[in-house]
């Protein structure tokens, strides 16, 4: 076997030649060496990964189960290529270059979860998404717009979920299925996931039930030396008697109110009548119950802790589709699909501050949204051409109430989106084409997209804040499209370039929601009504290199220009920049268009094997952003010293940091592989993130950091598994081994200290 030797700057390690790879080992620490084995659906049909542009990271079942992440966001973050912020324990925000929440597109199954509420602040929705039933996941970095529409301006996640297997050969009928079960120390965790497949010849059903039962986190108790017990929680609200009581924490690493349970269910049923056709019913289910909003219970507010109660409601994902295919077709297209969705969203934000009896606020609300694609596919010659259209109808209801505690009572209160209509459709035609040249050596990618939006919102009861538009209709049209060419001179080396647009509309949490910033100043954001769609321009350059079959090196540089980028920026209603919001006066923020912005960073990646039991790899991340202002509407301000000298405190700057932009981040592992064992060891990391690098009136949660920022840290783990029967496999972790205490950037909620995960899993 020949080997590559792997150096970084982590350590050593080692990675068998492509070549010499089975086919089977393709998950995601080895994706990277099978350029012409990984085959991806990017282009929203299968194609080989050494002939797609962009950089995409793959996460395999096999990957998946030998992760055991608690959640689809830590699933993530376990790449090393994905940051996640976390405001509770139920919660995960991937950042993909910069972009978060309602900037990046999540996709299951061909079709968009992202909604009309989307937020551009930090989001949940990801981990309503069962990581146990995932057959891959597909991470495009850098703007998507072209096949996926609004939203892909960083990336697009793309869950696949496993397909019902039927009876081949000579078999009458397939059944088969698995059991886990999974503990987690630093959180009590409790898991128990159960999937069966029956397999016949024209039909096959997949079923599958997961549910979770997740204890207050346990933090780290080692603290950086510069700042003891940061992210200690020594005290918490409790009712003791019917009343709130501020109670002494006995054990201050206790993240108390942090844990919630979460079930999801998977069902599918495939009907294949012929070799060329097959039709597809999918239904899956997720739902919690409340979700306290850790970071808010930390906030305080004239020295006391402000909240008694603040969670999210029960989370609810409903999900219901169907999908036509037909392959091997002999007419004009070779292939085509089509699938109808339905998903039914439902959530809510409940809070009561402390001994204030009389002021329950529940604000809800419910997304309805139908959608339709139909995709064809046509290969002629050394071209593939794939061409579709799709639509997404969003349909939003909001109500809210306040209740009093002491006597029942309830009323009206404003509610976080408009009380009236809210609807906001896509409607979108693509083309995306593939040419590989005769040489072998060449491939071209290029692409365009067609998209239009139309957002209706009306104000039904305008008493509480007296907006001065209460009808607010936008309708959008944006060309966007994507240009690359991949050079390939040799079987270990690839060049690739691409060029690419996104944009993303507003929407309805754009333009008209009113909510309380959790920014450590008292502020209210209000709508905005004159808001325009976002867009980026990017240039990406990717380097893949086999160095004397020895070194395997990735480097994938990005710039990306972005213009009419929508950030929060101070604001006046009614020509007040500051009204009385929940009892107290608070500035006035709403969502603006800023002229323009930029992001840029690289990827880096470096990877080998020696012999036939280690593997490596290392990745590491770095991403910078910034956006334009009008210096000309600032001045600078000098303070005067005790000696009668002035220093300069606050400089006329023409730029400031833009919110998001994680610090540098990555992951080293090693592993050791037998044929009925393995273990790895790995290390996990994150730069700091100094405080003058956030932006303050954005989504960047300084004040759960420290007065200088979020430290920098490191985690060292281990994990291993063995097989105790060919079917039986016992799966041990010690993650957070010197229990670090540290939080990721922008998070509200710190990380699991040492932590012990034991896990049983069979198959049948």
């Amino acid at each position: 076997m020949k080997t590559i030797l792997t150096i970084s700057l982590m350590g050593i390690a080692v990675i068998p030649f492509a070549q010499d790879i089975p086919k089977k080992t393709s998950d995601s620490n080895l994706n990277y060496l099978q350029l012409n084995e990984v085959v991806v659906s990017a282009n929203r049909f299968s194609e080989k990964l050494k002939n797609v542009v962009q950089q995409i990271t793959v996460i395999s079942a096999s990957s998946i189960s030998r992760t055991n992440a608690q959640n689809t966001g830590d699933l993530l973050m376990s790449t090393g290529k994905v940051f996640v912020q976390k405001s509770q324990q139920g919660g995960s925000s991937p950042v993909l270059r910069g972009f978060e929440a309602s900037r990046v597109l999540l996709v299951v199954d061909g079709v968009r979860m992202n909604n009309a509420i989307y937020r551009s602040g930090h989001l949940q929705n990801v981990i309503t998404v069962d990581q146990n039933m995932l057959e891959r996941t597909e991470i495009i970095f850098g703007p998507g717009s072209t096949l996926y529409g609004s939203d892909a301006l960083g990336g697009v996640i793309n869950f696949i979920t496993k397909q019902p297997k039927m009876a081949t050969g000579a078999e009458k009928n397939a059944t088969s299925g698995s059991v886990f079960s999974r503990y987690s120390s630093a959180n009590n965790e409790n898991t128990g996931h159960f999937d069966i497949n029956f397999g016949f010849r024209k039909i096959a059903l997949l079923s599958s039930v997961t549910y979770s039962d997740f204890g207050d986190m346990q933090m780290g108790s080692r603290d950086h030396k510069d700042y003891p017990d940061f992210g200690r929680r020594f005290e918490y609200v409790d009712q003791i008697g019917y009343t709130d009581t501020i109670v002494q924490n006995n054990d201050p690493n206790r993240q108390r109110f942090s844990g919630y349970k979460q079930w999801d269910i998977l069902q599918k049923l495939l009907y294949r009548p012929s070799d060329k056709t097959s039709h597809l019913l999918t239904f899956q289910y997720s739902n919690s119950d409340n979700v306290p909003r850790y970071d808010r219970l930390q906030d305080t507010r004239n020295g006391k802790l402000r909240y008694a109660e603040w969670y999210y409601g029960p989370q609810l994902r409903q999900f219901a589709g169907y999908t036509f295919n037909a392959e091997n077709l002999s007419g004009f297209f070779n292939q085509v699909r089509a699938t109808l969705s339905y998903q039914d969203i439902k959530e809510s934000r409940q809070t009561r501050e402390y001994r204030r009896y009389d002021r329950f606020d529940s604000r809800r609300e419910q997304v309805k949204v139908y959608g339709a694609i139909i995709d064809a596919r046509k290969v002629f010659g050394n071209n593939e051409l794939s061409i579709g259209t799709d639509l997404q109808l969003n349909d939003v209801h909001s109500v809210a109430d306040r209740t009093n505690l002491l006597t029942g009572a309830t009323s009206k209160l404003d509610t976080r989106y408009p009380d009236g209509k809210n609807s906001m459709n896509y409607y979108g035609f693509f083309a995306q084409h593939t040419l590989k040249m005769r040489d072998g050596k060449w491939v071209l990618n290029d692409g365009l997209r067609l998209q239009f939006t139309d957002l209706h919102s009306t104000i039904e009861d305008n008493s509480f804040f007296n907006l001065p538009v209460t009808d607010t209709r936008q309708q959008n049209t944006a060309v966007t499209g994507n240009l690359g060419l991949i050079f390939i001179p040799d079987d270990a080396t690839k060049i690739s370039l691409g060029l690419s647009s996104g944009f993303r509309s507003p929407n309805i949490d754009d333009l008209a929601k009113v909510f309380e910033s959790s920014t450590a100043a008292q502020q209210v954001v209000v709508p905005n009504p004159d808001l325009k769609p976002e867009y980026t321009y990017n240039v990406d350059l990717g380097i893949s290199k086999l160095i004397a079959e020895k070194i395997k090196v990735e480097v994938t540089g990005f710039y990306t220009w972005f213009r009419n980028a929508i950030i929060k920026a101070p604001f006046t209603l009614n020509g007040q920049d500051s009204i009385l919001y929940n009892g107290v006066q608070s500035q006035v923020l709403a969502s603006q268009n800023v002229n323009t912005a930029y992001v840029t960073g690289l990827t880096a990646t470096i990877s080998g094997d020696l012999g036939t039991h280690f593997s490596f790899l290392s990745t590491l991340t770095l991403t910078k952003g910034r956006f334009k202002t009008d210096a000309s509407k600032t001045s600078s301000i000098y303070q005067e010293q005790p000696d009668g000298s002035y220093e300069l405190v606050q400089a006329n700057v023409s730029s400031k940091p833009l919110d998001h932009i994680p610090p540098v981040f990555g992951r080293t592992s090693i592993q050791y592989r037998q044929p009925k064992w393995n273990l790895e060891a790995f290390a996990q990391y994150n730069g700091w993130k100094h405080l003058d690098k956030y932006n303050a009136d954005g989504e960047d949660n300084a004040q759960y950091a420290t007065n200088d920022g979020m430290p920098g840290w490191i985690t060292y783990n281990l994990r291993g598994q063995v097989s105790l029967h060919r079917q039986i496999q016992l799966q041990v972790a010690l993650e957070n081994i010197t229990d670090r205490n540290y939080r990721s950037f922008a998070s509200g909620f710190s990380a699991p200290g040492r932590n012990l995960m034991i896990a049983l899993r069979a198959q049948f």
